[in-house]
């Protein structure tokens, strides 16, 4: 293992397409989505493990969630655990670990990724991530990982791509495309040059943090300005300063879209990004009638092609439905349509308005 990677594990979203399920006090990425056992984030950290220094493994997540990562990674030391005070998107959460890493090895290459994705095939996935740290290392570049896309699914954004590789699988970008309508995703999948981008990256510390001088020179000028402080008693108290005064921006928006220096490997190692019921439907085993079921306790009578997911020490007959999904917790029942899946932020919003944060 080289003692200069490093990998951030974002961990500070709060998952409502999930709900109810998944709350704002314990989001999905703690969840036991698939019913494997382990949580999204205990399965994200054991991909990594097995070939980044755990010493080196950062996990990036809100103040509230703090016990919980924890507790669910015992074996992660305490200080490898950051805790944003506000959540800001993605853009300052990288340039704070990027900030704190270049303090303490200029010279760290870095890997950053989310916590709450499934891969399935670890080896192919370490093998392209490693080629991506050597490319990053003598290639004054941003890398990101984009998905070979399988059909035109509208809830990816895109990332279009060069004919022509510059390296041993590596493309120069050519544009980054926000989530399409279905006809341009049949379009974008036509073409065979655009990819599913799947929030995954890997830089050099120092080229992160120059391309955050060029493009976002406020944001640089906050980090930049407690170096000081990393790695010592005073980071907390200046990151609480910090933080608020930063733009809420995605890394895509602030930096990839500008920068002239990024580079995509087309990859395939049975990824999903899990964020809606659907995507765990496909991902589970089905029943003779297509019904996919996560828990331990459901009996299924006369019912097809259904998502399930109840809690195991609960007894859970249905019966009659056709193409649903069913979520039951100790609180609340969901009981929603797989077409209408896209709708339940609303459905979350519609119970914050009658309810209150109580179910939420």
């Amino acid at each position: 293992m080289n003692k200069r990677h490093y990998v951030a594990i974002m961990a500070g979203g709060i998952g409502s397409r999930f709900w109810p399920q998944s709350r704002t006090a314990y989001p999905k990425q703690f969840l036991d989505i698939l019913n494997t056992g382990k949580s999204l984030i205990q399965w994200t950290y054991e991909r990594y493990a097995a070939f980044i220094p755990k010493e080196n493994i950062y996990i990036i997540t809100s103040e509230e969630y703090e016990a919980i990562v924890a507790a669910q990674l015992p074996e992660l030391a305490t200080e490898n655990i950051i805790a944003e005070p506000s959540r800001k998107n993605t853009a300052p959460c990288i340039a704070y670990i990027s900030f704190k890493l270049l303090q303490k090895d200029p010279e760290a290459s870095l890997i950053v990724a989310p916590s709450d994705h499934m891969i399935l095939d670890n080896e192919n996935f370490r093998l392209i991530t490693l080629r991506a740290l050597d490319f990053a290392e003598h290639i004054k570049s941003l890398v990101t990982l984009g998905i070979n896309p399988t059909y035109p699914n509208t809830g990816y954004g895109y990332i279009q791509h060069e004919a022509m590789p510059v390296a041993d699988g590596v493309f120069k970008v050519k544009t980054f495309t926000e989530k399409p309508n279905l006809e341009l995703a049949k379009t974008f999948l036509a073409s065979g040059d655009f990819l599913w981008n799947a929030g995954i990256f890997v830089w050099k510390v120092k080229n992160l943090v120059k391309a955050f001088e060029l493009y976002q020179p406020e944001m640089f000028e906050l980090f930049d300005g407690m170096k000081t402080d990393y790695n010592t008693p005073a980071e907390k108290d200046a990151i609480g300063r910090v933080y608020p005064l930063c733009t809420n921006i995605s890394i895509d928006v602030a930096i990839m879209e500008k920068a002239d220096n990024v580079y995509v490997i087309p990859s395939s190692f049975g990824w999903s990004d899990l964020g809606t019921w659907n995507s765990a439907y496909d991902n589970l085993e089905k029943d003779y009638l297509g019904n996919a079921v996560a828990s331990n306790n459901v009996i299924v009578i006369d019912a097809t092609k259904c998502m399930v997911s109840a809690p195991h020490n609960k007894l859970l007959v249905l019966q009659g439905l056709d193409d649903f999904i069913v979520v039951d917790t100790k609180d609340v029942l969901l009981i929603c349509r797989k077409d209408k899946e896209q709708a339940i932020k609303e459905y979350v919003a519609e119970v914050k308005r009658n309810k209150g944060d109580k179910y939420l």
